[in-house]
């Protein structure tokens, strides 16, 4: 089979009984390829149940790639709980279910003040994780103050190994104590 572009019809298929399974008891492999691209995603599963293959097809597929107009199936027993129909309202979608505007435009408003609800969380999540980083870095430092005209003695790095060194003294290849 072969698709005019990039993603737009794919296949699922499953794999099994295996036997034996496999070390962490799973007995099944749910595979799903891309018609034109020949991109193969497949997950391994203790068993094919409904929420397996829908979880499976959300996060490999319409998450990654968008919704597939294809998902071409076999009919075989092991498929057949896959939804008809999938649950985001895209303008495509409104299209052919033909959902009021006003019903459309009032949901998406809801999932955007979600989405601007998550983005301040996670600014302030941000923010608090700064905060905890630098009275961690506060705590370890300790502020000096110099005056004009007073003597310092700047380290430098190649110094710094060698007081490693020699403060931890190594027995071997030719070293003694």
């Amino acid at each position: 089979m072969s698709a005019p572009w990039p993603f737009v019809s794919r296949g699922m298929d499953v794999i099994g009984p295996i036997e034996p399974a496999t070390s962490n008891a799973h007995r099944f492999i749910l595979v799903a390829i891309d018609y034109f691209t020949k991109w193969v995603e497949d997950k391994t599963l203790k068993s094919v149940t409904k929420k397996a293959v829908v979880d499976f097809v959300h996060l490999n597929i319409i998450c990654r790639v968008g919704i597939p107009e294809v998902i071409v199936i076999d009919n075989g027993s092991n498929l057949n709980m896959i939804p008809a129909e999938v649950e985001i309202l895209s303008l495509r979608i409104v299209a052919e279910v033909e959902i009021e505007d006003d019903e459309w435009v009032k949901t998406r408003l809801e999932q955007l003040s979600l989405i601007n609800e998550k983005r301040l969380a996670a600014v302030c999540h941000g923010q608090l994780y700064q905060k905890r980083m630098a009275r961690a870095y506060n705590q370890k430092v300790h502020p000096r103050m110099f005056e004009v005209g007073q003597q310092v003695l700047k380290a430098h790095p190649s110094t710094q190994r060698l007081k490693r060194r020699a403060s931890s003294p190594q027995i071997g290849k030719g070293r003694s104590l």
